[in-house]
């Protein structure tokens, strides 16, 4: 086996990140960016603040997450050379800082936790609102297949299931807007 007499070229992942650059969690580079939006950024500006301290990856994931949570991209406001131009909704970036605030531990990955319960509260109302349509779609078929008692039934069913959509829904709407 041969030994290169020239070095090796050094690992561009490993070159990015200079070694006295602090990483930052992705919850940090979220909130970061959030606030960073607040009053417009363009993408290739937060690469080039985070390059230091994340990997483009762990960038790219930090802002999809902070999408999640009020950041939203201006399509008229596109640049060939710096990107999307992106913006947050205040109310929203202060959702999540309350949110982080009042985390009962230091978890590094509480935006994505965050981001899977959303997902998980939006499965179980969709569930709910299509287990009541159905309900009263069935109960609609009893009906007319001549079956008041059954068709009845699943329309009360489907009623009831209705009203506990309505009401997890209501009180999802804080989080899912």
């Amino acid at each position: 086996m041969l030994i290169p007499s020239t070095p090796l070229p050094a690992c561009p992942a490993l070159s990015a990140m200079p070694p006295t650059a602090p990483p930052l969690s992705e919850t940090e580079l979220t909130q970061r960016i959030l606030e960073m939006a607040q009053t417009g950024v363009y993408r290739e500006s937060i690469l080039t603040t985070f390059a230091p301290h994340a990997s483009k990856r762990r960038i790219r994931s930090a802002i999809a997450q902070a999408k999640q949570f009020g950041l939203y991209s201006i399509a008229s406001l596109r640049d060939q050379e710096l990107g999307t131009y992106y913006q947050a909704e205040p109310r929203r970036v202060e959702l999540f800082k309350s949110a982080i605030a009042t985390a009962p531990s230091a978890d590094a990955n509480l935006a994505e936790r965050l981001v899977h319960s959303t997902q998980a509260i939006q499965t179980m109302l969709a569930i709910a609102g299509g287990g009541a349509i159905g309900l009263f779609g069935l109960g609609s078929l009893c009906l007319l297949e001549g079956s008041p008692y059954t068709g009845s039934v699943l329309w009360l069913m489907g009623a009831i299931a209705a009203a506990i959509w309505m009401t997890q829904k209501h009180l999802a709407r804080r989080l899912l807007r």
